[in-house]
């Protein structure tokens, strides 16, 4: 049949076969092609490693990233089996490798917990990888097959005999495929599969799990091995900051399935929960941390009653009430978890809620009835967060937004723009009066909106909600976000596409960034995870060669353009801030869409984010002095 110049008959009909699909929408299967799943490659494979720990066959995982790019897992599990599928003809191997939901986690007999319930990862890790290659120690022999793309080259072969006192595992080393991973610059990064295997280190306890990178521009390596498991993740996030006690810790079967959880109060205002399910790191919650947060809620509000700490007058604690400052870490092993998606970020078994609820509830009020001090304290702590969060819902009414392009009152220093497409919108927020007139002057009107904020923001880190909403600063940017805060913010009422910090490059400029970042991170994360938020890259100089005018962005590159002048003569000038700038070249350095550069904001890890914020904006100076003492060589040439 033929409609406005379009076919559409049964030849029109694909049928994509083998590892073709994974390759055609690779955004199903691992996320992607951005450097988040570039990542998940490695992690899918090392789940497979840790399926086996959760088995009891596997005590030590080794991870490489190599010279050139690829990686290697490597396990002593028992190893993938290689003999002849019965119904396939081929190896259990190339199955494994080739096909989609196949995989031995889909029978309870070889694995009753386990992370890769849809037989997909290490296929797909295949289909996005240039090369891999798997080699497996079992049945007395070393077994190896590659493939290029997903295709074997051949059949699954026996290489040699096993010596006597070897170990059985397998390792699979893969290096991806630059035709699917098209970013420029992606490459593995050591940071972030350190903060993963920490994590995984921490929640599957007893496992020696390392990681090496030996490419030339620095080796390093790290292990992980804990054996206090949730209690001892608790204890790490929370080193450095002032805690009200010793961390509440259980573990115990419930209802078919195994429920670990830790938590700990601290004096801060952060909440920082963290779920897993099968080790793995369920980002956007789920049934688990409902379950937690009701019980924690109902615990607290029962034991302030019973020992008349909550007067008959006053209302129950919410669950904001009693989870400000809390650190809480659940881990669930499931026999059949389902998740949200492939990339497994949020759980949504609804029996585990009453499970983990009734694991928490038990553990929490032993701990209240066996430690009235402490629990006096924890109770005092929510009604101080329950009295702030009543003043901070009347501030937070004068504030708030109704909708993306209709508000009660945008701020007087905003300029904004005239597009009333929000996609097609963008806010930059710049320090000081100075940068604000150049700004406002340089930009595009049509589509670029300024608000210049006056000094630094309060640290967000350190204060209540209600003293945040008094601060003007921090109500200015609250209204032209549009979004709300706390309760009642909402990322659709975003009123610009792109919202940039714009601040100059000093000390104090990195500081106003800090601040900014700080609260946006804790109280509008949602921002940052839809990929909304960035930072301006202006130029430290300007160098003029004759009728040539260069801008540089930082020293070395500087260093590097001057060294190509030779013997001309030149000019330089060093911009201490966006004020200097006059509004034509501010628009042709930071702000024209043609030729400035954006850094886009992302949290790759919310454990180690969390960490680093608490540590740089919070109350203890220690960690922060050890961290900038450590970091000395990389800020030296600061102005300060």
């Amino acid at each position: 049949m033929t409609k406005n110049g379009t076919t559409y008959d049964a030849g029109n009909i694909q049928v994509l076969k083998g590892l073709e699909a994974v390759r055609r929408r690779p955004g199903m299967y691992v996320g992607g092609t951005d450097i988040k799943a570039l990542h998940h490659l490695v992690y899918e494979i090392v789940d497979n490693s840790i399926d086996e720990a959760l088995a009891g066959r596997c005590d030590r995982i080794e991870v490489t990233i190599h010279k050139d790019e690829s990686v290697s897992v490597r396990d002593n599990g028992v190893g993938i089996p290689v003999a002849e599928h019965p119904s396939e003809k081929i190896s259990a191997l190339q199955l494994v490798m080739t096909t989609l939901h196949a995989g031995g986690k889909f029978d309870e007999s070889a694995y009753k917990v386990s992370g890769g319930l849809h037989g997909v990862g290490a296929a797909a890790v295949n289909a996005l990888s240039e090369w891999l290659r798997v080699e497996v120690k079992r049945d007395g022999h070393l077994w190896l097959q590659e493939y290029d793309r997903g295709v074997p080259r051949e059949t699954v072969r026996k290489i040699r005999k096993l010596e006597e006192d070897e170990e059985t595992g397998t390792n699979t080393t893969f290096l991806f495929d630059r035709q699917i991973f098209l970013e420029e610059g992606l490459d593995m990064r050591f940071e972030t599969l350190v903060n993963r295997f920490r994590e995984m280190a921490f929640v599957t306890s007893s496992v020696f799990l390392s990681l090496r990178d030996e490419r030339p521009t620095v080796e390093r390596d790290m292990n992980f091995y804990f054996e206090g498991g949730l209690r001892s993740f608790v204890q790490y996030l929370n080193r450095g900051r002032v805690v009200l006690h010793d961390p509440v810790y259980a573990r115990k079967e419930a209802d078919n399935m195994e429920v670990e959880v830790a938590f700990q109060y601290t004096d801060g205002m952060a909440i920082s929960e963290h779920s897993f399910a099968n080790t793995i790191n369920t980002h956007d919650g789920g049934s688990h941390i409902s379950g937690l947060r009701s019980a924690i809620t109902r615990v607290v509000n029962k034991y302030a009653r019973d020992n008349n700490l909550l007067k008959e007058k006053d209302q129950n604690f919410s669950s904001d009430d009693t989870r400000e400052g809390i650190t809480a870490i659940v881990n669930v092993k499931h026999p059949d978890p389902q998740f949200e998606s492939q990339t497994k970020v949020k759980l949504m078994n609804a029996e585990v809620a009453g499970a983990v609820s009734s694991v928490v509830y038990e553990a929490f009020t032993a701990y209240m009835e066996e430690n009235p001090r402490e629990a006096k304290k924890i109770v005092e702590r929510c009604l101080m967060s329950s009295r702030a969060r009543s003043a901070a819902r009347q501030a937070r009414e004068l504030v708030m937004r109704k909708s993306a392009l209709e508000s009660l009152t945008l701020p007087g220093k905003l300029a904004d723009c005239s597009e009333r497409d929000p996609a097609k919108c963008e806010l930059y927020i710049v320090e000081g009066d100075s940068a604000g007139g150049s700004a406002k002057q340089g930009r595009d009107r049509h589509f670029q909106a300024i608000l210049p904020l006056r000094g630094k923001i309060l640290n967000t880190e350190r204060a209540r909600l209600d003293k945040i909403l008094a601060n003007n600063e921090v109500k200015a940017l609250i209204s032209a976000l549009g979004t709300g805060i706390g309760e009642s913010f909402d990322i659709k009422n975003l009123r610009y596409g792109r919202v940039i910090i714009m601040t100059d490059a000093d000390v104090d400029g990195s500081h106003i960034r800090t601040l900014l970042l700080t609260f946006i991170f804790r109280y509008m994360h949602q921002i940052i995870d839809a990929g909304h938020l960035y930072i301006a890259q202006p130029p430290l100089f300007r160098v003029k060669s004759g009728k040539e005018m260069v801008y540089t962005y930082n020293d070395t590159q500087h260093q590097q353009y001057l060294q190509t002048l030779g013997g001309k003569k030149f000019e330089i000038q060093r911009y201490k801030g966006l004020g200097e700038m006059n509004p034509d070249q501010l628009w042709d350095t930071t702000m024209n869409p043609e030729a400035r550069t954006l850094l886009q904001v992302t949290v790759d890890d919310a454990v180690m984010a969390d960490r680093t914020f608490d540590m740089l904006m919070g109350s203890e100076v220690p960690p922060r002095r050890r961290f900038i003492t450590s970091h000395a060589a990389e800020v030296r040439n600061l102005d300060i």
